[in-house]
Formats: C-alpha cells, structure tokens, sequence
C-alpha cells in the first residue's frame, strides 16, 4: 500500500499531465459500464474548465441507462464512428490493463503520451504517467480527489457523474468496497444537489420487459457444483434477438448465482458472435478471481473480474469451474 505522500505525489504527476497538453483522447474500456462512462465524463469536464480539447471515445456504445449523464452524448463510439486522425496525448480510464483499451489504440500516435487512471489492482501501470488507486471503489473516487487536490469546485452536474461512479461499483454502497472514504465522498456529492434515491431507483431497481426475460432464461441454466459453492448461468447471442434484450442488460446478471447462500463464486459465461466465451466472475470472499481471470488472461478486483476464452461453452466453463475448485480444495 502506498503512502500519503506517494499519492499526493501520483495525484500531482496526473495534474501536470493535464495541464502540459491541451489536445487530449479520453478513452475507457471496451464495452463501457457506469464507472468508465461517469469517468469519462468527469475528466471531459476537467478538461473544458481549464479550457482544454478533447475527444471522447470508446469501443462500444454508453449504455442507455446512462444517457442522463452531462457530456455523455459527447462520447463517440469506435465501432460505428472511426477516429479521422491520431493523439500524442491520451488519458485513460477504468482499464485494468492496455488490452482493455481495445481498438481504439489503434489511433495513438507511436511517440503517444498516456495518462492511466485506474483503480484495478491487476492494473500494471501501462501508462506514460499512472494514478493508481488500488483501494479505491471505482475510478470517479480517484478524479474525486484528483478534483479537489485542484481545488476545483464540483457542479451538480459533474457531482452527479461521481456518484454514477460510486453507485454503480459498489452495487449501491452494498459491497465490501465501500469504504469510509467512499460514505464521505457520497455525502459531499449529496450536499451538491446530487438527487441520490432517484440515481438509485433508475441504476439499481428498474428492470426493462427485455431484461426481464433475458433473467427468465439465464436462471432456468442455474446450474451448482455438487457442493453448492459454485454456481454458473449462460447467455448465447441468440437470446438477446429474441427476448429484445441488450449487451447492458446483461450487467447484474451474475450475481443472482453468487447471492445464493453457501455459493463462493458466481460465473456469468456469454457466448459472443465472434466466437469467444466472456467470463463474468463474483465472489462472496473467499476465493480471488482477479487471479483466477488472471490465468486466462483478464482480471479486474478480488471480488469482481472477468476474462475471455477462445473455446466452446461446454470448455470454458469447465476450465474456469475447475481452476476454481482447486482454489476451493
């Protein structure tokens, strides 16, 4: 764990990186969820307050229950939307490591400058500069402090955006993530005009019909291990056309696996078109999957990752359930 000071130190590295340039790409991961949209958008606001550039980009589209967010119809998606020139100057956020950046590097400049703000502690500081957090609940708590490190003041609107953040990656301030930290930032957001129990009911409760039908389906393959501590669902391309459903209504889906009493790990296996097995991993504590995603390639936190397989169904789940069940013995 670093130190104070340390910190004080990356947060100031981080601040004259913004403030050297004044032509940025922002850029979160590939098929963007609340923290890496909110993320985005707090650091496009920055940026325009001191009067900066910016182009805001990822692979994949904002999840329309996002829409709401100020700036975010701002960010581009790389596959409807190719980038027309290349950045010297990148700043990214919520990407655990430069993979998850997806194509989108592919419009980086060869003597490319990257600023990596991330909270992941499988992150490997692939950036220029790093502002790294690893005890941070989400990204937005890192560009909370970086804020206020600035001694720059909140709008409700940019305030809203951290509480997204916060929000949606502590499950509704439910995960062991949420820290005292986190309570504190939250209420400093609250007192800004952030309306939280609306935030909540729209993030954290609303279901679409879709949605509801795509959960009928993944829970009548709820399948255990015979000692009940693991279990899995599956969700093929085939059932998102036709229950309606889209990519983001597959967010939470994983944890009706692990919420079973007596389930160590809860696995969401997706079948995508392009052939590869995505892997969404929850644990109730005991078991790391950051380290068992890492054996296959991804990561993310102790008790949240996800990796991808080139392998059938019936293969990735059997590796994946396997590696678990030694960590088990």
């Amino acid at each position: 764990m670093e130190s104070q000071a340390d910190y004080k130190q990356r947060l100031t590295d981080a601040i004259d990186f913004i403030k050297t340039g004044d032509d940025y790409l922002v850029v979160s991961h590939v098929q963007p969820d609340g923290d890496a949209i909110s993320s985005t958008v707090v650091v496009a606001w920055l940026l325009a307050k001191l009067g900066k550039k910016a182009v805001l980009i990822n692979e994949g589209a904002v999840p329309s229950r996002l829409h709401y967010l100020t700036l975010a119809d701002q960010i581009g998606n790389l596959s409807k939307a190719p980038l027309e020139r290349k950045f010297s100057r990148v700043i990214s956020v919520d990407c655990a490591d430069f993979k998850r950046i997806g194509l989108v590097s592919e419009w980086f400049s060869p003597d490319v400058q990257l600023l990596n703000i991330d909270h992941h502690p499988t992150n490997d500081g692939f950036g220029s500069t790093n502002l790294i957090r690893t005890d941070a609940a989400a990204t937005v708590e890192i560009l909370y402090d970086l804020v206020e490190y600035m001694e720059l003041e909140l709008d409700v609107e940019a305030a809203t955006a951290i509480y997204t953040g916060l929000l949606t990656d502590t499950g509704g301030f439910r995960y062991s993530n949420t820290s005292p930290h986190v309570m504190e930032v939250a209420s400093k957001l609250l007192m800004k005009g952030v309306n939280g129990n609306e935030l909540a009911d729209h993030l954290l409760e609303k279901m679409s019909m879709p949605q509801l039908r795509l959960l009928q389906r993944g829970l009548s393959r709820l399948t255990f291990t015979e000692d009940g501590k693991i279990g899995w669902l599956y969700i093929e391309p085939s059932d998102l056309v036709e229950t309606g459903a889209v990519g983001e209504d597959l967010e939470g889906l994983v944890n009706y696996a692990r919420n079973i009493d007596g389930v160590e790990v809860g696995i969401l296996f997706k079948s995508t078109e392009e052939g590869q097995i995505k892997v969404s991993l929850r644990s109730a504590g005991v078991v790391d999957v950051a380290a068992i995603a890492q054996m296959f390639g991804g990561g993310g936190h102790v008790r949240a990752a996800g990796c991808r397989l080139d392998a059938t169904l019936t293969d990735a789940s059997t590796q994946v359930v396997n590696a678990i069940r030694r960590v088990l013995i």
